[in-house]
């Protein structure tokens, strides 16, 4: 992997804090910028991809969809989280 440097212009009190906690939790401020960095690009992807996937959902209701009653659907996954074998909910007829 290769690595590139880049610059981001910050706050002397945010550069004061990660010194702070650099030191706390004996990582130097440059490990700690690149994984908060990584935590939240991460974080913004997921988030990106479940909203995108969210619109595809309410597109394919609209287009004629199956959907499913909140109430089974929170049986069944508390179902499957105690191990039980069950199939899944029937869906909703409108």
């Amino acid at each position: 992997m290769s690595i590139v440097s880049t610059s981001v212009k910050i706050s002397p009190e945010l550069k004061a804090r990660i010194q702070r906690l650099a030191t706390l939790t004996r990582r130097s401020p440059h490990n700690l910028m690149v994984e908060a960095l990584e935590r939240e690009v991460s974080r913004e992807e997921k988030l990106y991809t479940f909203v995108q996937e969210a619109l595809e959902a309410d597109r394919a209701i609209e287009e004629g969809g199956e959907v499913y009653q909140a109430e089974d659907v929170h049986r069944w996954l508390q179902q499957l989280a105690n191990g039980e074998t069950i199939n899944r909910p029937d869906p909703w007829q409108k």
